[in-house]
């Protein structure tokens, strides 16, 4: 899942309990030695017909192994938030970012004491750290998913946390990450470690994150020091992985998906769903023939503005359109949907029909001319009716439309 790459990841419970078991099998893969083997079933789709709002959270926890890529600081922080629509029909992908200054009505959530803490206002990003306690993931998560659905009207059926050295076991699963950046990118050292030059780049797992925290430095950007061009570039990532994973082909193989999903397991901390293998495979392999181009990345309208003495942004009036068509699972206007053929309607391919229209007339016809010029088979005109659509007659059909040329995100690959 960083879409489907980043779906793969288990809680840590469920991931250590998976891996200690699958660890004391002696795997044999016998892949090209025997002649006649029987390939795996593709996996089902645990969600099938329903539309999935997976609410994918970054954080910015410095323990462990984070604290080495980002410095040691106490407490539980987020610092991305996205919400992925998965279309019922599978046809189309959105993935909307939620600006963490956004001035927002946090709700009453639940403590790790058993505690209630108090509705008030503050930065989106305080959700995640009130809901915490200073100690809780599960809790942080919780009190997060409750204030989406309350600023956006849309139900979160999924989620998954990420930390930091969660993205870099996803990239190197994956052998990293092409890009295409249209200019050289240099961050501020004092934040992030990166420099990379213009033109194509694989990112490794390091240097991902790296890329994917950036805020201020040159290049692409990070001249303005800005969350929301840290969001751009975000998004551009996570449409550049889901590009790579889909022309790899790693979801029309069972076996590779399975393998990526092993690969990224004890990455998250997620729900029950997102953290079966079984499961994730199954909505991954749902997905493997989406278009490219409805994987749409969709931006948040904003303005600055300023709560007491804090600075902040709000939302434009906009923002409830896109929520309420996401609620709905309507697509967004970029999205190309295959086009239905008209229910009781033959194809152009089974020709016009036989004999059209019979009236009470005679044989004068249009089929063959006074000048010997013969159209259309048997078709004919006369007397009191018409005859039309004789055999070899085919309907015309009606131009469509070229499909507008696909607009790539700055550091997305053509």
């Amino acid at each position: 899942m960083s879409l489907v790459g980043v779906m793969a990841f288990g809680s840590a419970a469920a991931a250590t309990a998976y891996h200690n078991a699958i660890s004391q099998i002696e795997v044999q893969d016998l892949d090209g030695l025997v002649a006649e083997q029987v390939k795996p079933k593709d996996p089902s789709d645990p969600f099938k017909d329903e539309p999935v709002n997976l609410l994918l959270m970054g954080t910015d926890i410095r323990d462990g192994s984070n604290a080495d890529i980002g410095g040691t600081v106490s407490g539980m922080r987020s610092d991305t938030t996205m919400l992925v629509h998965i279309a019922a029909d599978r046809k189309w992908i959105e993935i909307v970012s939620l600006p963490r200054d956004t001035f927002v009505d946090i709700p009453s959530c639940q403590l790790p004491d058993g505690s209630q803490s108090q509705p008030y206002r503050d930065k989106f990003n305080a959700s995640f750290e009130v809901g915490s306690g200073h100690t809780s993931l599960k809790h942080a998560a919780a009190c997060t998913i409750n204030t989406v659905n309350a600023i956006t009207g849309v139900t979160v059926t999924n989620h998954a946390v990420v930390k930091m050295n969660g993205v870099i076991d996803v990239v190197d699963a994956l052998g990293g990450v092409k890009m295409c950046l249209p200019e050289a990118l240099h961050g501020d050292p004092r934040s992030a470690r990166i420099d990379l030059p213009a033109g194509e780049n694989r990112l490794d797992g390091k240097t991902a994150i790296q890329f994917l925290r950036v805020r201020k430095g040159t290049g692409m950007g990070l001249e303005m020091g800005s969350d929301l061009t840290r969001i751009e570039r975000q998004q551009a990532f996570i449409n550049a992985t889901l590009r790579q994973i889909l022309s790899a082909e790693t979801l029309a193989d069972p076996t590779k998906t399975f393998r990526l999903i092993n690969a990224a397991l004890g990455s998250l901390s997620a729900d029950p769903d997102i953290a079966d293998p079984g499961k994730v495979a199954g909505l991954a392999w749902s997905l493997r023939e989406i278009d490219k181009r409805n994987i749409v990345m969709t931006k948040i309208p904003v303005y600055d503005t300023t709560e007491g003495t804090a600075s902040g942004i709000g939302w434009g009036p906009e923002a409830a359109e896109i929520f309420q068509r996401m609620a709905a699972d309507t697509p967004p206007d970029s999205v190309v949907l295959p086009e239905a053929e008209p229910s009781g309607s033959p194809s152009a391919s089974e020709g016009g029909t036989e004999g059209g229209t019979e009236g009470d007339g005679g044989d004068a016809g249009t089929g063959e001319t006074d000048e010997g010029t013969e159209t259309g088979g048997e078709t004919g005109t006369g007397g009191d009716g018409t005859e039309t659509g004789g055999e070899g007659t085919t309907k015309p059909e009606t131009p469509k439309p070229s499909p507008s040329p696909e607009v790539l995100l700055d550091g997305v690959c053509a």
